[in-house]
């Protein structure tokens, strides 16, 4: 098994509210290779920070075309300046979100995700063994 290794990469977001508003967010992408499948994103709202786990396909997949299903949806668009972005709309119990990150510092994180483990080479980096192991507990 790999040594865990991580790439981080900060930014920040536009947050759009439902009259088109957007308001600047920092937030922090992370990716693992101890879980190669998955990417963190953690958002600072001022007092608390809010994380999100999901695919990095669907991040990867998000900046040239709509993805999603459920409570994640990731698709490319323009902005007010004419500029790629990549929105990213999250959906939970507690609330909606829909932000926009440029496409271009997406692309700079998931590169670097990609020179850690490149795609399709994920299943190499997963311990089999630590994951019944952690489901048997």
């Amino acid at each position: 098994m790999d040594t865990p290794v991580s790439v981080t990469h900060d930014l920040t977001l536009e947050l759009i509210d439902a009259s088109g508003t957007a308001t600047p967010l920092a937030a922090k992408l992370r990716y693992d290779n101890s879980d190669p499948y998955a990417i963190s994103a953690s958002f600072n709202t001022g007092d608390i920070a809010v994380q999100w786990v999901f695919s990095r396909a669907l991040l990867a997949a998000g900046v040239y075309e709509p993805t999603g299903d459920g409570d994640v949806h990731v698709w490319p668009c323009l902005d007010a300046r004419g500029r790629s972005v990549t929105i990213i709309e999250l959906s939970s119990p507690d609330g909606e979100a829909l932000m926009q990150a440029r496409s271009d510092e997406v692309c700079v994180f998931l590169r670097r995700t990609e020179d850690l483990v490149p795609s399709g080479s994920e299943g190499t980096h997963v311990d089999i063994d630590d994951v019944i192991a952690r489901l048997l507990r």
